[in-house]
């Protein structure tokens, strides 16, 4: 195997890897950077793949099921489009992070916070902490109904069992078992799959009413309100922090290794956000067959009764088990997450289980102070909507910067989409945050 010469750093002397002698080049990490002459490309590209899939939790957890159900029983098939829409601006963005990570070996956090001031690190973090203590909160309230539902526990103690499976996941999360982390990250990922699914098996969708939901248009201003909340949920900004540093293990040191890690890039985003926008735009189409115009549908409980009453017992527990893996999945994302943002802006690591102790002792008081639980999660997609800007700003303008990228910048019709889904997304989200505290809808 012959050496390659190093692609183009960032000036900063932190970046700049130097020439790999062939015997480091042969591996430098445990997953996907052994290449041999002759072995088989797809083989080595399929271990590649994984940390979007991790990622694509984000996209498929209980905030999701709420907004989706909720616009599929209001308005039938008319928010289809929406989500479209949302998954093919998502296949950017994710890709646009996973691309960031690879080239540098640095998460969007750490450069943040190697080219900010102190006082804007501090700031920003404030801002990042808070988005992600709200995700948190979502998760641990979903995992808590589901675990209700299937086996009436009080919400509190359903909380304390979804805390405790997630450190148990969360213990699998270190350099050395990182790929043991994903697998299990992605086989709840396939339970959601399913859990999801399995109603529109037993009543399947008008595909008529399908069709004509992808033309885009609303149906009054209660429906762009439910509108940019499922933008809102969809498009998460711990998942955009996040995904830079899942590939890290994986940066490349050679250009030919960087260019077939972007290339299996590629397809992970592209295969993991398939999967979760066919879960999310399944739970929209499963509400606007089985349950439009059924009272009691704005909360995840009546939503699964009535599931239970149009559907069958059985489809009932096989949601409810999808939005349990759903609750622990992303609670365990969400708390790495926080974890790598801290570590990233201000160089400290605080053990990730006892940060798992700290982030879910909210959630536990709401739940034990008897707070609506589908109230809490829609403040807790309001307040996701405040750091959204704050993640794709930054990431739009880091891709498309060559010093810091070199060849790898974005070219001129990547950067175009990149501005314009970053405008769409905080334009909705700033409509969702007036439209929600304005009660205009």
């Amino acid at each position: 195997m012959s050496s390659t010469l190093p692609p183009k750093r960032t000036s900063d002397a932190d970046l700049d890897s130097g020439t790999v002698s062939p015997s480091k080049a042969v591996k430098t990490s445990a997953e996907g950077q052994i290449r041999h002459e002759g072995a088989p490309r797809h083989r080595h590209l399929i271990t590649l793949l994984g940390p979007a899939f991790v990622a694509a939790v984000a996209y498929v957890d209980p905030g999701n099921v709420a907004a989706n159900i909720t616009a599929g029983a209001r308005y039938g098939y008319t928010l289809v489009w929406v989500l479209v829409l949302a998954n093919l601006m998502a296949v950017l963005i994710q890709y646009q992070s996973a691309k960031l990570g690879l080239v540098t070996g640095k998460s969007l956090p750490t450069i943040l916070g190697q080219r900010l001031s102190k006082p804007a690190r501090i700031s920003f973090w404030a801002q990042a902490e808070i988005v992600a203590a709200a995700t948190d909160l979502a998760e641990v309230i979903g995992g808590a109904v589901a675990l209700h539902l299937l086996f009436g526990l009080p919400l509190v103690w359903g909380g304390v069992i979804v805390g405790i499976i997630s450190m148990v996941l969360l213990m699998l999360q270190n350099k050395r078992t990182q790929h043991r982390f994903e697998m299990a990250v992605i086989a709840l990922l396939a339970i959601i799959t399913i859990g999801f699914l399995a109603g529109l098996f037993v009543d399947p969708p008008s595909l008529r009413g399908t069709l004509n939901g992808l033309v885009p248009r609303f149906a009054g201003s209660d429906s762009v309100l439910v509108a940019a909340s499922m933008l809102g949920a969809t498009v998460m900004p711990h998942a955009i922090y996040l995904h830079s540093t899942l590939v890290n293990d994986r940066h490349g040191q050679s250009q030919e290794g960087t260019d077939r890690l972007l290339q299996a890039s590629r397809w992970d985003v592209t295969w993991a956000l398939i999967l979760a926008g066919a879960v999310n735009i399944a739970l929209l189409l499963l509400a606007a067959t089985s349950l439009r115009g059924v009272e009691g549908t704005d909360t995840i409980e009546g939503a699964h009764a009535a599931i239970t009453a149009h559907l069958g017992p059985a489809v009932g527990v096989i949601f409810a088990i999808g939005l349990l893996a759903s609750g622990l999945a992303s609670t365990s994302v969400g708390a790495y997450a926080g974890s790598e943002i801290m570590k990233g802006l201000l160089q400290i690591r605080i053990p990730i289980l006892v940060r798992r102790l700290i982030t879910l002792l909210p959630a536990l008081i709401i739940l034990g102070g008897g707070i609506d639980a589908t109230w809490a999660l829609v403040i807790s997609q309001v307040v996701l909507s405040f750091g959204i800007p704050a993640a794709l700003i930054p990431l739009v303008h880091y891709t498309a910067d060559e010093e810091l990228m070199g060849k790898y910048r974005d070219g001129v019709w990547l950067r175009v989409a990149s501005l314009v889904s970053t405008l769409i997304i905080c334009a909705l989200n700033l409509l969702l945050i007036y439209l929600t505290f304005t009660g205009v809808a």
